[in-house]
């Protein structure tokens, strides 16, 4: 009897054990073909248990943080008010108690706060909801909420705070209210991808800023809108294009009003990849705007020739118009600007300024000052109304930074009291938006990828031929059930994608670690999803035009009752629920300057966003896929399609969305829906 105990748990150790042996070779070398390497451990949560994400094991892992995003602060400086981005919360902390006195909900994804004079009312855009919260300040409580255009930013008051200005963001547009009736009174026309908005002293004027840059052909230069509107007339006075700049996400005037400032980026892409090992392929600087009639636009880097300075994102001026400060988001610090020093330079003559300044890695050197450390990922910052302190957004730290603006030194760190556990999904976004993985420290996968988006633009990628194999930007949205990756489908995990290859042609420096790569997969899978489609899919029916594309897309048959072939229908490649069916194909797009390559089929959610389209940004709209560069059909039998036929068309591929958001929809056309 006690023989049998002990033999038969012997015998199940065993087997264990010899079944144990060939499972870890079928483990090391699955995890040889996702990572693309022959050394990173073999641990079966890194890809599928970080990587849930849904259900009570993703709640388990994760965690909801704060992220402080924005902030205003009251006009006698007791108050800071700290939209609380990933929580969805307005935060009103009592500056000299040093406390937080109340947390108030909005709408989904806040991006910006303005507040009236008196300190009565506070209004919160909320870019996820298309609205605008309404906020009695004294009560602690939700007024109203007043509905904006798509994705609304940034926000300001006029001075009279009898109107309301909202940037749209998605939909490119600016929302004018009436806050005496409530009611918006007009919408104007805005940049590409608008968001940051700022009155100018004198109340008469505010300016607009766009991240995107205007839609062109390949080889122009980039550019980049600034929208003038009057005050008076809540009209646009100037639309000014800022060349060879984009991700302008914010501008503040000094003071007296001469001058206005904006954070911005450089790209170079129309230069191959390779460039970053010679420190010129992204470059941060400042736009100088000067106010007056035949101002001139001046850029001036705040990079140094072999440190740079990622992701400027918002700027500051005190109160007595001597310093400036500039979040760099993406290398964790705030760069200090003496406004005099730049003065000087802008007496200069206008063959130095406008055509070797904007490109000098060492003309920092004249007027920044000092290079503040803060915490992870500076974001939005103000000045109290003394111009003594300076409060810094820490968004993926759940802190607020303050800085004396007198020694330039960091006094104090605000903890908000977000989660104290760092998950590994939270690593992953530190990660994605730090430009420390760069060669010298120039960008961060947010400045290709801003709000883990697309930036718009196509780059000339270092292959064995220069100049060949043009790559449109791709999103980072709802891509973790969607491989493989790259427009030619060549990697088949995002472990691949970001893994070696991203080092070798994108960053030129040492690859992520085995564990900052288990951690940057983990929130790209996880953490990243497309906004709900509130433009074009709002509601849980569709529109008679997007019915009406819906059986163009879906239809067997063309016009002339031919069968269409299979390969050739656009439900065969474009499957929901990410409308795309992961293999690669020739859809009859190839230049004179691609590899004889397929193509990889791209997932379609959000399309309305993404222009340009095409592997190199060739078609600046959907329709041009068709209509111009699709007339061989190879990219699906479209050409029998009238003009009205294909706009439904188009309006139903507007319509795609996110799983997560979809309700049951209409099936069949009803009866007011008539085929053109």
């Amino acid at each position: 009897m006690n023989r049998k105990k002990i033999i038969i748990p012997g015998i199940i150790l065993a087997v264990c054990i010899l079944a144990l042996i060939p499972f870890h070779q079928w483990a090391r070398k699955h995890t040889d073909w996702a990572t693309a390497v022959e050394d990173h451990p073999v641990n079966c949560a890194s890809c599928h248990l970080y990587t849930i994400s849904r259900g009570p094991v993703a709640k388990l892992l994760n965690e909801v943080y704060l992220t402080p995003y924005n902030m205003s602060i009251s006009d006698d400086g007791q108050r800071l008010y700290i939209v609380a981005q990933e929580a969805n919360k307005l935060i009103v902390r009592d500056i000299p108690g040093n406390k937080t006195i109340g947390t108030i909900a909005v709408g989904e994804m806040p991006h910006s706060v303005a507040l009236s004079k008196a300190g009565s009312t506070a209004y919160v855009t909320n870019q996820w909801s298309d609205n605008v919260t309404v906020i009695d300040l004294t009560e602690m409580k939700v007024k109203s909420t007043l509905p904006t255009g798509n994705g609304p930013a940034g926000i300001t008051l006029s001075d009279d705070e009898r109107f309301l200005f909202v940037v749209n963001s998605y939909s490119n547009d600016i929302s004018i209210f009436d806050l005496v009736t409530g009611e918006e009174i007009r919408r104007i026309q805005a940049g590409n991808n608008p968001t940051g908005i700022q009155l100018s002293p004198d109340g008469k004027k505010m300016l607009v800023t766009s991240r995107r840059a205007l839609l062109s052909e390949y080889g122009s230069p980039v550019l980049t809108e600034v929208t003038e509107i009057s005050s008076e007339t809540r009209r646009v006075t100037e639309r000014r294009n800022i060349e060879s700049a984009y991700l302008m996400e914010n501008v503040a005037f000094t003071p007296t009003g001469d001058l206005a400032i904006i954070p911005l980026i450089r790209p170079k892409n129309l230069i191959p990849s390779i460039q970053v090992e010679r420190g010129w392929m992204m470059t941060n600087g400042i736009g100088i705007i000067e106010q007056k009639p035949g101002g001139r636009t001046v850029q001036l880097l705040i990079d140094e020739p072999n440190s740079y300075y990622a992701d400027p994102f918002d700027v500051a001026i005190t109160p007595d118009g001597k310093k400036a400060f500039i979040s760099n988001a993406g290398v964790n610090c705030i760069s200090v600007i003496d406004i005099d020093s730049v003065r000087s330079i802008l007496t200069e003559p206008d063959e130095i300024l406008m055509n070797i300044y904007p490109n000098h890695l060492g003309i920092s050197s004249r007027f920044i000052v000092k290079r503040i450390t803060t915490g992870a990922n500076p974001k939005g910052i103000v000045i109290s109304p003394d111009g003594k302190t300076l409060y810094v957004a820490e968004a993926l730290d759940d802190k607020i930074g303050v800085i004396n603006t007198e020694t330039l030194e960091l006094v104090q760190t605000i903890d908000l009291g977000g989660p104290k556990r760092i998950t590994v999904a939270r690593q992953g976004r530190r990660l994605l938006n730090n430009a420390g993985h760069t060669f010298q420290n120039q960008y961060s996968c947010y400045t290709c990828h801003p709000d883990t988006h697309e930036d718009g633009l196509v780059y000339n990628m270092a292959s064995k031929d220069m100049g060949r194999n043009l790559a449109n930007t791709q999103t980072l949205r709802s891509i973790g059930e969607i491989p493989p990756y790259k427009w030619n489908g060549k990697n088949q995990t995002i472990y691949k994608q970001d893994g070696m290859r991203f080092s070798t042609v994108l960053t030129r420096t040492e690859a992520f670690s085995h564990e900052e790569l288990d951690a940057l997969v983990a929130f790209i899978v996880t953490g990243i999803k497309n906004p709900p489609n509130l433009l074009y899919n709002p509601g849980s029916e569709l529109s008679g035009a997007q019915l009406r594309g819906k059986m163009i897309f879906e239809r067997t048959h063309d016009n002339k009752g031919n069968e269409i072939p299979v390969t050739n229908r656009c439900i065969t490649c474009h499957p929901a629920p990410h409308y795309t069916n992961k293999l690669t194909f020739d859809v009859g797009t190839l230049a004179a300057t691609d590899d004889s390559i397929l193509f990889d089929t791209p997932h379609l959610n959000n399309i309305y966003s993404s222009a340009p389209y095409l592997h190199d940004g060739r078609a600046q709209t959907l329709e041009e896929i068709w209509t111009i560069y699709g007339k061989d059909e190879l990219h699906g039998a479209l050409n029998d399609l009238t003009k009205m036929e294909l706009n439904d068309l188009i309006a139903y591929l507007k319509s795609f969305r996110d799983k997560i958001y979809e309700k049951p929809v209409n099936k069949t056309l009803s009866a007011s829906v008539t085929k053109h």
